[in-house]
């Protein structure tokens, strides 16, 4: 049975309702199966940069330590759900732990490959992606673990930034398009040409298109669909292995809204689990 392992941290999102992460993590946590589910308590105070470039990085490493701490103690896969993407760093680096040819999904509607130098905000959501691929802050990046970015495959991104535009283009990451994920094959041959035994999946729900989802920080238009994300995924996972997974970026307007966008979460959460 697949562990759930909620941090609902908000202190790497840049967003006005970045504290509406922990009312969306709890949210969902509240229809998983209890005895299944740890929920990590997230530090209340926001965190110091230390000099690093990254925003309320204090807090961050010390939530890195306590995700890394609970992974450890579980070996079957486990989906992680944040909270911010950021969470999905210390997942990965579990999913690396336990399968040394890894190759790492990303599904987001923003690239998330500043690095503390190119990052407008410092927020560590937008640098999430270039720590799994090794680069950044000290011990918020995987370090020796990190995934090469020839088993990385960025899908659903349409935000993407000058500075990581030009990430992509020196890291020669594949990139699979929000409208091609109508054929439910492309992410699972994205995949398979990375040559990796197994996969970490990530999803940050706003891949989603705002119609589908309006629970995010951040909404980008023409986004994918939740058939076809959950399709897509069902495609990836019967053609390579699952090591692990995270799910990201729920942020409800108010605990009541939550209600809204659970059913095409927890079909996300199936998907994955």
């Amino acid at each position: 049975m697949t562990r759930f392992v909620v941090v609902p941290q908000w202190q790497g999102s840049r967003s006005s309702r970045a504290m509406q992460l922990l009312d969306g993590a709890d949210a969902i946590a509240g229809d998983l199966p209890r005895s299944s589910c740890t929920r990590i308590d997230v530090p209340l105070e926001a965190g110091e940069s230390v000099d690093t470039g990254v925003r309320r990085y204090s807090a961050l490493r010390r939530i890195r330590d306590l995700v890394d701490a609970e992974l450890a103690l579980h070996p079957e896969p486990s989906l992680v759900i944040g909270g911010d993407c950021g969470v999905a760093v210390g997942a990965v680096a579990r999913s690396a732990a336990r399968e040394r040819d890894l190759a790492v999904l990303w599904l987001d509607a923003h690239a998330d490959l500043h690095s503390p130098d190119s990052s407008p905000s410092g927020a560590f959501a937008g640098m999430a992606l270039r720590a799994v691929l090794g680069h950044g802050a000290p011990g918020l990046t995987l370090g020796e673990a990190a995934v090469p970015p020839e088993r990385a495959v960025l899908g659903g991104a349409r935000d993407i930034d000058p500075a990581e535009e030009e990430a992509i283009g020196a890291l020669g990451l594949r990139m699979v398009a929000a409208a091609a994920l109508s054929d439910h094959d492309a992410l699972a041959a994205a995949v398979s040409a990375t040559g990796a035994a197994a996969v970490h999946i990530h999803v940050d729900l706003d891949v989603l298109d705002p119609t589908a989802m309006s629970g995010v920080t951040t909404s980008v238009p023409f986004g994918v669909g939740v058939a076809d994300l959950v399709a897509s995924i069902a495609r990836v996972r019967a053609s390579t292995p699952l090591a692990g997974a995270s799910l990201s970026g729920f942020a409800p307007s108010s605990p009541a809204a939550a209600v809204d966008d659970l059913g095409a979460i927890l079909r996300i959460v199936g998907a994955l689990a």
